[in-house]
């Protein structure tokens, strides 16, 4: 088990280390390329589409070939997209590549997160998504590394695509230590009389208003993140590298406050968690719209991070208390498709209405997602879930 577990860690590192690899390295690639610097977007676009696809298929897919197959076959999807991305001759190679990278994340997340919520405590769910931020921090200081060294961006595509091998390898020579846990949860699902579909899962009590807490929470974490700098640059006035300095607290204080919420649900249970995560969050916000000196902001931002930190970790491992072992997998599936939903459009929504009107709105975009979010989570909160009741 401790052995799976860590083979899990560093599954979840690998997930992250592509994460942030387009944003940075877009500037030396577009100019090799001969791209606009829109395009970025719109691949981002397309390759959050795939995961999307991949992520509301899951279900499908695990329950018929198992976590650890699927898992598999999505790392070595990942591994050849990422070599591809290296040898890549124009850009329209790059939205072809971005299929097998969209799709082989979305597969990942959803098997992964619904295996650890079966089979282990919630610390490692906080702690798995902590090293999920190690490896979405490590991504771009690698792609720094190699751009120093006359902007060898495709090196730096190779060098993570390696990793993503060794990864692949690994998985391939440990497949038997998954076999004990797969067999358990395969004898449990041939229990279970009914075998949930999408559309079935959205009729369990209180699945919507999970998704609607997934979709609010992805929102305004990623909106926050992208942006920030803007906000602090064009509003506050403050130089873009030290907004991008006070991002980067933003991101390290979500990466700490998992770490540190990980030893919190020891003690704690997780929807206490994500409605305390929740409060601190908005009052991280509240501060961000006050006219403060930029130290505040920085505080608002630290706050933020520390907020959200509980929040994704904690619902994800309640999935199977709330909605039963049998359902778990679909609802999974669904949660992480609406999560990336969220995560693409929002973003792109401010950014109209930052165009249109002006980047001051940031904060006030989202405390309205973010009570939303709290709205659902209390809703959630009183729902007396049954797990042996498995019914619609």
């Amino acid at each position: 088990m401790i052995t799976l577990l860590v083979i899990i860690y560093l599954a979840f590192i690998s997930l992250g280390l592509p994460d942030a690899l387009l944003g940075s390295s877009w500037p030396a690639m577009r100019v090799e390329l001969g791209a606009p610097l829109s395009m970025a977007g719109i691949l981002a676009m397309f390759i959050s589409g795939c995961t999307i696809i991949s992520s509301l298929c899951s279900s499908y897919m695990i329950n018929r070939f198992k976590t650890s197959r699927v898992t598999l076959f999505s790392v070595a999807l990942t591994s050849i997209a990422l070599l591809g991305y290296s040898f890549s001759p124009s850009t329209i190679w790059l939205f072809f590549l971005a299929i097998p990278l969209g799709l082989g994340a979305g597969a990942i997340d959803s098997g992964l997160n619904n295996f650890v919520a079966l089979h282990y405590k919630a610390k490692h769910m906080s702690w798995l998504h902590c090293f999920w931020g190690i490896g979405a921090t490590a991504g771009p200081f690698l792609m720094s590394i190699f751009l120093n060294n006359n902007n060898n961006w495709r090196g730096a595509y190779r060098c993570i695509s390696f990793i993503q091998i060794a990864l692949f390898i690994t998985m391939l020579i440990t497949l038997p230590l998954w076999k004990v846990i797969e067999n358990t949860t395969n004898t449990l699902s041939e229990q279970c009389e009914k075998s949930y579909s999408n559309r079935d899962a959205l009729k369990i009590h209180g699945a919507k208003w999970s998704l609607l807490v997934f979709i609010c929470y992805c929102s305004v974490e990623i909106t926050t993140g992208l942006w920030s700098s803007s906000y602090l640059s064009e509003y506050k006035n403050v130089s873009a590298a030290t907004a991008a300095g006070i991002v980067s607290l933003y991101y390290a204080s979500i990466t700490v406050g998992r770490a540190l919420t990980g030893f919190l649900t020891m003690k704690f249970k997780n929807d206490t968690l994500i409605i305390c995560g929740t409060l601190i969050s908005i009052l991280g916000i509240i501060i961000y719209t006050l006219p403060l000196p930029v130290l505040y902001s920085a505080l608002a931002l630290i706050l933020i991070g520390l907020g959200f930190a509980p929040i994704f970790p904690c619902m994800l491992h309640q999935t199977p208390e709330r909605f039963g072992k049998a359902a778990s997998q679909t609802m999974m599936g669904l949660q992480m498709g609406f999560a990336y939903i969220g995560s693409t459009f929002m973003p792109l929504i401010f950014g109209f209405l930052a165009g249109k009107i002006s980047t001051a709105l940031l904060p006030y975009y989202l405390i309205v997602i973010a009570i939303l979010m709290l709205i659902a989570t209390k809703k959630i909160s009183m729902i007396k879930f049954n797990e042996s009741e498995d019914a619609i």
